[in-house]
């Protein structure tokens, strides 16, 4: 055993790769600190723990960050609509900089120098997890094995891993053959069909039930605060809760399952395969309501931000001034998305029914052609000619320009 390096705090899962990181610190000389996120993760962390401590981690945090990643994560993402490459709603990238926060302060609390992760060295989460460690605690030192040659050169596959773990010892959750790991898959050629037991939070949209769920979804300041199911009554009211329970319902009707090819921080495209229920629901309510209550400028404006969000969320930027500057501006942005959605969840798709709010922008008399209110017809013919000057301005010098090269 080598002499001791010191604590490092090891972002741990559990799994084969950090089980396997877990005994490669101990080996370098450093003492092991297991941290655990609950971030709302089906797993059994009493048994995590009691691995952890087999392996010859020092100590074991598990710490329950689920109503915190909702509430401080999730719904500012609500909020924006967010969407990276226009499909896919970053419920891992939302992950990533919470369970970070809590990895820096249990570094804190052990007096560690050091973290580790178990990301890889040509993925985003490499670049999440550490941008926001040294956001969040700039003397801190990260170790990530699999960028380090004495690591990747020594574990070149999944077979070497499984030779180390059967020599230490360490439980092996996966054979060499089920390569498929749970979502976000990656490295699988796109045109493969995810094998149906691939997914785990959404049934099969076929064998979903035949009689759709009908929600009633309140939001205030851009933030769901309560759901009501019009089947049965059930409502739910607190953040952790109300998400948890959107999960079910909308993983019980297939909502919220993607397979896309998208385009990593780091350079390569990629397949991914996620899961986002309750955040599926979630952002098609959402986007109703604000279309029906803010303002047509202010919302251009707000999608700007909202599509810039998406990209510093996706690419590790959760903790950096321009990030926290776009979340204050699209949070004003919110003041007056108020009001309730109803929407039915039927075999894979999320349909909306109607909306009301106090704050709605919608006048039927303005719109109604029976009332004419404060609006003058013919003031439409000065608005149509101002705009047509414009193009047949363009189209007159185009025709100039046709002419002259046909000469």
């Amino acid at each position: 055993m080598a002499a001791s390096e010191g604590t490092v705090v090891l972002a741990y899962s559990g799994g084969l790769d950090t089980s396997c990181i877990l005994v490669w610190l101990k080996e370098q000389g450093y003492d092991v600190v297991a941290f655990l996120a609950n971030i709302g993760q089906n797993e059994d962390f009493a048994e995590a723990r009691k691995k952890a401590l087999a392996l010859g981690a020092k100590k074991v945090h598990i710490e329950d960050v689920s109503r915190e990643f909702v509430e401080e994560f999730i719904w500012p993402a609500v909020q924006a609509n967010a969407l990276y490459e226009d499909r896919y709603l970053l419920g891992t990238s939302l992950a990533r900089p919470c369970i970070a926060r809590k990895l820096v302060e249990v570094a804190r609390k052990e007096g560690a120098r050091y973290v580790a992760h178990g990301a890889t060295g040509k993925g985003n989460d490499q670049v999440r997890f550490e941008l926001s460690c040294y956001a969040l605690c700039p003397g801190i030192k990260v170790i990530a094995p699999w960028r380090l040659p004495e690591f990747y050169r020594r574990f070149a596959g999944r077979r070497e891993l499984m030779d180390y773990a059967e020599k230490h010892g360490i439980p092996v959750p996966v054979t060499p053959k089920t390569p498929w790991k749970p979502q976000p898959q990656r490295g699988r050629a796109p045109k493969t069909r995810a094998p149906p037991g691939l997914y785990t939070k959404t049934q099969d949209p076929a064998t979903a039930p035949d009689t759709p769920d009908t929600l009633e979804i309140e939001f205030k300041k851009g933030v769901p605060v309560k759901v009501t199911n019009a089947k049965d009554g059930v409502t739910r009211q607190a953040a952790l809760e109300l998400f948890v329970y959107l999960n079910e319902i909308a993983g019980k009707h297939g909502v919220g399952r993607i397979d896309i090819v998208e385009n990593r921080f780091i350079g390569m495209k990629s397949r991914g395969i996620y899961e986002t229920p309750a955040g599926t629901i979630l952002y098609h309510a959402h986007l109703d309501i604000e279309a029906f209550t803010m303002d047509r400028e202010v919302r251009k404006i707000k999608q700007g931000l909202a599509l810039k969000f998406s990209e510093l969320v996706y690419n590790g930027f959760w903790h950096s001034p321009e990030c926290e500057f776009i979340r204050h501006c699209i949070g004003r942005s919110q003041e007056l998305v108020e009001g309730k959605v109803r929407l039915s969840i039927f075999k894979g798709q999320v349909y909306i029914l109607g909306r009301e709010s106090p704050q709605s922008l919608y006048n039927e008399e303005l719109v109604s052609m029976n009332v004419q209110g404060d609006y003058e017809p013919a003031d439409a013919t000065g608005f149509i000619n101002i705009n047509s000057l414009r193009l047949k301005e363009y189209h007159r010098l185009q025709s100039k320009v046709t002419v002259k090269q046909n000469e």
